[in-house]
């Protein structure tokens, strides 16, 4: 089976966060299930430096009012197909915002284009390419359903998942004229969205089925708490929306031959660990004192629930622990851990921005991962953490809640546990799950029982992978007995 995955990022070629690692794990996960799978995405500064040897396969000479070509190619493992259009995407820093912090004004036509070449291709643009299923990935692809529902006849089917609710693609209602779509698009069963355009709402009611990235998300975003204005549209379809949880790269992230860590480990000798957490030490200029090393790796945003993490320092250093803090995000959150690494010299430390390398080590070294999140449709980093023995202390919601399983006393007794986790998501439950945590690290085998069973969890997209197959399959009309996996 042919499947284009549409994103506007793929790890290793464009990061901003975990739908990358998502968009680069899943083709090869799901080699072995028998579908291909390539991936078109825009043609960014860094994605047009990593390709050599490609192949225009077409040239547009008006894409949007810019000219372009799309160039397949086998770039880090990957089967890719660039839009190479300067005009839209050679632009300096991040994919979506301007140096100076704003979104660019004219998002809306960079990524209607992205998504109009996705349906473009699924139609026959490129001689010899007829992809069956296009997997359209957050708002940014959310218009690649819409052009096929209302576009010629064809059987390509779509499947659209969103990755956060809370990035919705939303634009004034005078750029529909410009999007290529009819007049009939802009209405209820199609782009429309209060007055406006929502590309995240196009995908949402166009596409065939539409997956979010864990079951609990799946459940939560049909609540006026978290469905952010899309519940009843969701309620509406709901036996075409489910969650299949991400998984991880266990090729990238694997503690045992991972070059970004002093020293490697495995669940049978991480006791190595140790030697990591003193070179995390060093490189946060902390103090060598006996207790939990915790960190965070992060956008430093209230979603991510960062400011209840900066009410609990002053008693989470005073319980005896340290924190090493890996992110940017907004501008008072940056400056409230600055101002506490000031507060708390050899106990509070923070690195500004994002260091892929860097965030291997911190798993690799730290003793937990804190992630106080609001909200969180799957979360990667408790993956991690999990893999490399980086006890998850997470809030009850989403895909934390889904992976996770709470130190209580039932699963210590069990020897099922391999975290905390704590509701409701308040400072006080998170300082109180801080002191849990540390009294579980200083019961050192209780401890490393809890690091040992994470580290074993599976947290690969095995699962995920064959479920994504059958789910091809099954809205393709493919008979079962035509997926190599039955």
């Amino acid at each position: 089976m042919e499947v284009l995955s549409v994103a506007s990022e793929v790890y290793p070629l464009i990061k901003t966060g975990g739908l990358a690692d998502v968009a680069g794990a899943l083709p090869g996960a799901l080699a072995s299930h028998g579908v291909t799978m390539r991936t078109l995405v825009p043609g960014y500064p860094s994605v047009m430096a990593k390709l050599s040897g490609g192949r225009v396969v077409k040239e547009l000479d008006d894409l949007f009012g810019v000219p372009a070509k799309l160039i397949a190619a086998r770039v880090e493992g990957l089967d890719v197909i660039v839009i190479e259009a300067p005009a839209l995407y050679d632009r300096p820093g991040n994919p979506y915002v301007s140096p100076d912090g704003w979104d660019w004004p004219d998002n809306w036509k960079r990524f209607a284009a992205l998504g109009w070449v996705a349906a473009e291709l699924a139609l026959g643009m490129v001689y010899g390419y007829h992809p069956q299923v296009i997997h359209c990935h957050d708002w940014q692809a959310g218009l690649a359903p819409a052009y096929l529902k209302f576009g010629p006849p064809n059987t390509v089917k779509t499947v659209m998942t969103i990755h956060n609710m809370a990035f919705k693609g939303f634009f004034n209602a005078e750029v529909f004229g410009q999007l290529r779509l009819p007049p009939a698009a802009f209405g209820v069963g199609g782009v429309e969205y209060y007055g406006g355009v929502s590309f995240l709402k196009a995908g949402m009611e166009c596409a065939d089925y539409v997956t979010t990235v864990s079951p609990n998300y799946a459940d939560e975003i049909r609540t006026p708490q978290f469905g952010m204005g899309l519940e009843g549209l969701l309620n509406g379809r709901a036996d075409t929306v489910s969650g299949v949880l991400n998984g991880i790269d266990t090729d990238a992230w694997d503690p045992t031959i991972d070059k970004a860590l002093v020293q490697n480990f495995s669940a049978n000798t991480i006791n190595l660990r140790q030697t990591n957490k003193q070179a995390l030490v060093e490189k946060f200029g902390l103090d060598g004192a006996d207790g939990p090393l915790f960190c965070v790796i992060s956008r430093l945003t209230d979603q991510k629930g960062m400011d209840l993490l900066l009410q609990v320092i002053p008693g989470l250093v005073d319980l005896g622990g340290r924190l090493a803090v890996l992110g940017s995000g907004e501008a008072y959150l940056e400056d409230g851990f600055r101002h506490q690494a000031m507060l708390h010299p050899g106990k509070v430390s923070m690195a500004s921005g994002y260091n892929e390398a860097l965030s291997h080590l911190m798993q690799g070294g730290c003793d937990a991962i804190l992630i106080p999140s609001r909200f969180e449709p799957c979360g990667l980093t408790q993956l991690y953490g999990l893999r490399y023995g980086c006890v998850p202390v997470v809030s009850r919601i989403g895909g934390l809640a889904d992976t996770v399983i709470d130190a209580n006393p039932a699963a210590l007794a069990a020897e099922v546990a391999t975290g905390i986790v704590f509701d409701p998501n308040s400072a006080q439950a998170l300082y109180e799950a801080i002191r849990k945590t540390v009294r579980l690290y200083n019961d050192d085998k209780v401890w490393k029982k809890i690091q040992r069973r994470g580290m074993k969890s599976d947290v690969s997209w095995e699962t995920s992978a064959a479920r994504y197959a059958d789910l091809y399959a099954k809205i393709s009309g493919l008979d079962s007995n035509d997926n190599p996996d039955n």
